[in-house]
């Protein structure tokens, strides 16, 4: 299994077209973030992760999320915030997960999501956190 794509959005809709065939919208896809309030502050964002499950696979794995400082090692440094969860897909399909962060930020600047499957690859996403206006 790999992952497709990470991303941060604000919402997402599924939708049946012709065919068996089905349509993810995703909406505010997003890179960059303001801060709340000042720093020291809580930030939640969503994270949603595309897998697919080639056909000659089981279609059972776990998918890890770690969200990191920028320029951290994810398996040599303290997370801000993991998430660690089982999923299962039909061999040949695809299938998602929301990762939603309570992130601690001490200081304005880069986090990275790094996302895996099972003891895969890293993909990283960075998040960039800006003072309020």
């Amino acid at each position: 299994m790999h992952i497709v794509a990470a991303l941060f959005i604000d919402n997402f809709a599924m939708r049946q077209v012709e065919g068996p065939s089905m349509r993810i919208d995703l909406t505010g896809v997003y890179f960059s973030q303001v801060a709340p309030a000042p720093v020291p502050c809580t930030m939640s964002p969503h994270l949603m992760v595309l897998i697919h499950c080639p056909a000659n696979e089981a279609g059972n794995g776990v998918l890890e999320v770690v969200f990191q400082p920028a320029g951290t090692d994810p398996e040599m440094t303290p997370p801000l915030a993991q998430n660690v969860s089982p999923f299962q897909v039909d061999p040949g399909k695809f299938t998602y997960r929301l990762v939603r962060a309570e992130l601690n930020i001490e200081r304005y600047g880069q986090v990275v999501a790094h996302s895996r499957i099972g003891q895969g690859p890293w993909m990283a996403v960075p998040l960039n956190v800006l003072p309020p206006a």
